[in-house]
């Protein structure tokens, strides 16, 4: 009897580059490890979306589309190319409008996308509808997903196989078209039983015909036997990585599935050992000179009780090593718990595990619940859908109070098509008013990406990749335009990737600042000054208000970003600002001068 055929996409070059580098990799870098791949005999592959989008215009100073055109050019037209999208957010910061959802489809079908991965964190079922509709509008295959993880100990009210199997039926019901359907663990914590029960229930709900898979990640220690009790069930296909970035936060190697499937009935896509050891090979000659985080090779036995999943995992634990306090982690994920169960338990995957750890993270650098995290505040109030249970009333309340919001049951796409900031008519203004190029792809860049993208569409973003040899995990080269404060004296910092010198001069005025206000900081304690201190480590997002301008107290005169988590930096009292001492863009140390008032 035939073995039972089981496609494997192989996730390295999204999934594995995210939960590994925080999806830092230069195209160039590894475009021979696609290649390959190619000999190798795989034809499936997660090639964009996701965190992976971003990082390309944020850190790399690469076109994510233009990514996309070279990979498709390698492995030709008959592969099956897959991204990851976030249902209504799709691969954006935020909430798309309609009419974004859609310019979304148009350009990743138009840039060589076979397959999307479409899901919705809080499993909210309305927030997979439209993009769905645009995803097969645009011909390209829909993937719908049911989120799954396990609470943390002594949670109960939400992902069991009844919560998926609800779940899995408002799907059907809601008449959405797909194409196959996929069960995703992007924390690696569902337990195998659990697995099986639900890929079981999901088989005798769809039938023999639909394709089913699953995705999970190593970081808790199970995944290879979640992927055989997935099989088991009647799974159709699994996902897996090449060394070195399988296993720990990513996804379990392709030749240990291999090693796990020997004897079985199951057939791996006739991937064959020899060809697989030459990719993992030259995959390994291409990051050689990249960083790998320990954390990024570990399985840990913690993460249960948090759940962070992988792909985030090193992402916030690189940002904390550029913060300097990466000492915080272990408190960080031990408030992860309270955070996840107040919340509402939606799934711990892109954006709600980033809303769970920017508000675990500000319990931690802050004191429990004294700030709300924006995106976490958001969800709990009901700006990104219903969550899978009701969240706490007094985080409801302190958020309603903390982000000046009333909770809402109004559907996220009609509140994101209100906003005019989110529409294309906007966007191409902002192209046209800093002299760029207005093309689709330009539109949806600078809407995804906000301003990062557009310093990127004008040659000013910076690159920051982690490569070289360390000593040390915390040393990295980070090529790139910083600015660093000694003794109260900012100075610019050039830094070139690879060993050629750092250049230093003395830092310029704030872009904001008029001539006759210099950005310089002031002498502490000088007459009538008023001092405004960073916090915390971060950078500087936004400045809302110039010198001259008048203040309110409470009024909010910049931005920082803290872990993708903005802080309002506010006056404390009413006045004037005399100066702000940082620009856009700058990393800030905690307790940093950000700018005068009077």
């Amino acid at each position: 009897m035939a073995k039972k055929y089981i496609d494997v996409m192989d996730t390295t070059f999204r999934d594995g580059f995210q939960s590994v580098f925080g999806g830092r990799v230069l195209m160039d870098d590894f475009f021979p490890a696609v290649e390959a791949a190619k000999q190798a005999g795989i034809t499936h592959f997660e090639f964009g979306g996701g965190a992976r989008f971003q990082s390309l215009f944020f850190y790399l100073q690469e076109n994510a589309f233009e990514m996309m055109d070279g990979f498709r050019e390698i492995v030709g037209p008959d592969a099956n190319l897959q991204v990851l999208s976030r249902g209504i957010n799709t691969v954006m910061l935020d909430t798309g409008s309609r009419e974004m959802i859609d310019l979304f489809a148009k350009m990743f079908a138009k840039h060589g996308t076979t397959t999307v991965r479409n899901f919705d964190a809080l499993n909210d079922v309305n927030n997979l509808e439209y993009s769905a509709e645009c995803i097969k509008k645009h011909g390209m295959n829909h993937e719908v997903v049911v989120t799954m993880m396990d609470l943390p100990p002594g949670c109960k009210g939400a992902h069991d196989v009844p919560f998926y199997e609800k779940t899995l039926r408002n799907i059907l019901d809601s008449g959405i078209e797909f194409d196959s359907v996929c069960f995703k663990d992007a924390s690696g914590t569902a337990n195998p039983h659990k697995v099986y029960e639900t890929i079981a229930m999901a088989r005798k709900l769809l039938g023999e015909s639909v394709h089913l898979r699953l995705h999970t990640h190593e970081t808790a220690g199970v995944s290879v036997a979640s992927y055989l009790a997935a099989l088991e069930a009647g799974a159709n296909g699994i996902d897996m990585a090449a060394s070195p970035v399988s296993g720990g936060t990513s996804q379990p190697d392709i030749l240990t599935m291999l090693h796990a499937t020997k004897g079985t009935n199951y057939n791996l896509g006739d991937l064959k050992l020899d060809k697989i050891l030459k990719y993992e090979e030259r995959l390994k000659e291409c990051l050689a000179d990249y960083m790998i985080p320990p954390e990024a090779t570990q399985v840990s036995p913690l993460i249960p009780f948090s759940p962070m999943p992988g792909g985030a995992l090193t992402a916030n634990t690189q940002m904390m090593r550029d913060n300097g306090d990466l000492d915080k982690f272990d408190d960080v994920i031990a408030a992860m718990k309270e955070v996840v169960e107040r919340g509402g338990y939606g799934t711990s995957v892109t954006p709600v595990s980033q809303f769970y750890w920017q508000q675990a993270y500000a319990n931690v650098m802050f004191g429990p619940w004294k700030q709300i995290a924006p995106g976490y505040g958001r969800m709990v109030l009901g700006y990104f859908g219903k969550t899978p249970v009701e969240p706490d009333p007094e985080i409801v309340k302190l958020a309603s109070e903390k982000l000046k919001l009333d909770p809402t049951t109004e559907n996220p796409l009609d509140i994101a098509d209100k906003d005019e900031n989110k529409s294309i008519a906007h966007w191409k203004k902002v192209l046209e008013e800093e002299g760029l190029e207005t093309s689709e792809e330009n539109i949806f860049i600078a809407a995804a990406c906000d301003q990062k993208g557009i310093a990127f569409l004008k040659g000013e973003s910076p690159l920051m990749v982690r490569k070289g040899k360390q000593k040390d995990c915390g040393e990295e080269n980070m090529a790139g335009n910083y600015t660093v404060v000694v003794d109260g004296k900012k100075y610019s910092v050039q830094v070139a990737e690879g060993d050629a010198d750092i250049q230093i001069s003395e830092a310029a005025p704030a872009a904001s600042a008029p001539a006759a206000a210099p950005s310089a900081p002031v002498a502490a304690g000088g007459a009538g000054s008023i001092e405004i201190h960073s916090q915390t480590p971060g950078n500087v997002w936004k400045i809302l208000k110039n010198p001259g301008d008048a203040v309110a107290e409470g009024e909010v005169i910049m931005i920082l970003e803290a872990m993708k988590m903005e802080i309002d930096i506010a006056a404390p009292q009413a006045g004037t600002i005399k100066t702000i001492n940082v620009n856009v863009n700058d990393a800030v140390a905690d307790g940093q001068l950000l700018a005068t008032m009077e």
